[in-house]
């Protein structure tokens, strides 16, 4: 089923980029920050995953992705708050218990109750574009807090980065490389496979083939597979296709055992796609490699005559738990 929408929405990655990057110039935050914290869900829970594969930053990052605050955070931590439809009940209950520890708040959301708490409550917010999924608008919730981090002067705002995606991104290759990839995967359940680095890339293809090409998926990272998953190719019981995503500033080793893995699970009847990914920043690689699944998933779903948008289950999981 063809989307024309919602393939123009994966196509506008650099318009997002580009309006992304301003969203957030005016919102400064009290200083001295001890730690920062991303919370959020699904799509909206993307943007902490993305900066803990990135950034290095001089103070503890945590990732929360539940009702709860970790005991860390107190008054001093830096909370993002992220939904993008500002009405994902964990997030809501996080943003609660955030304030309850006068933690200092940033929420990043396109309206719902969070934009009315925030309001509220004067807590600075960023407001995204509404009407796009989640999944499709990670640089409207992953820019902003680069940039919220750049004013508290705890990150360096890569600009140059940021050139090199855009130019990036103007390549015409993708569509025609993820067409053939989702052709190899039709019928298949994908398993994505990674470095450390690239752990969130990987995830972030899990979630687009979920939710867009609506089929199973499973994601793994280097070298702990090796540790683990790999025993599993002793005895199919199921028809895979493994995607590794290979960074070109990978671990030599890490590339090696990429390699050898790429052997073993060939001789087991597994077909392997190796995606080379290269860039002149790491950022700038992911946002690649971010493209590129985005556009895969999408074709796998129009193969598979499905419309790539709605996500049916997940809306009516909700209303089930509403009551």
């Amino acid at each position: 089923m063809h989307n024309e929408a919602f393939l123009q929405t994966i196509l506008d990655l650099p318009k997002q980029i580009q309006e992304a990057v301003n969203l957030a110039e005016d919102i400064t935050v009290q200083l001295p920050i001890e730690n920062v914290v991303v919370t959020g869900m699904g799509g909206s829970g993307l943007p902490g995953r993305l900066l803990s594969s990135y950034a290095d930053l001089p103070v503890p990052l945590i990732i929360n992705n539940s009702y709860d605050m970790p005991k860390i955070v107190k008054s001093r931590s830096l909370v993002f708050a992220i939904s993008y439809s500002g009405n994902t009940e964990e997030t809501i209950a996080a943003f609660r218990e955030a304030r309850r520890k006068n933690a200092r708040l940033v929420v990043i959301c396109s309206g719902g109750k969070l934009e009315q708490l925030a309001k509220k409550e004067n807590i600075p917010l960023i407001k995204v574009p509404a009407g796009i999924q989640p999944r499709i608008s990670l640089a409207y919730m992953f820019f902003p807090v680069l940039t919220v981090l750049h004013n508290a002067k705890i990150l360096p705002f890569p600009s140059e980065e940021i050139t090199g995606i855009l130019s990036s991104l103007k390549s015409p290759r993708y569509k025609d490389r993820a067409k053939a990839l989702a052709e190899k995967l039709v019928d298949k359940i994908p398993l994505i496979y990674a470095s450390e680095k690239f752990r969130a890339v990987a995830y972030k293809w899990k979630i687009n083939f979920n939710e867009n090409s609506k089929t199973h998926a499973f994601c793994n990272v280097f070298p702990e597979l090796n540790h683990n998953e790999l025993v599993g190719f002793t005895s199919l019981s199921g028809n895979y296709h493994v995607i590794m995503l290979q960074d070109e500033f990978d671990d030599r080793r890490v590339k090696e055992r990429m390699k050898i893995t790429k052997n073993i699970i060939s001789q087991k009847g597994v077909d392997t796609t190796l995606i080379a990914v290269t860039g002149n920043s790491l950022l700038s690689r992911m946002f690649s490699a971010i493209h590129l699944g985005d556009l895969t998933s999408y074709y796998l779903a129009e193969l598979r005559g499905i419309d790539p948008e709605p996500v049916e289950v997940v809306e009516d999981f909700k209303k089930k738990l509403g009551k």
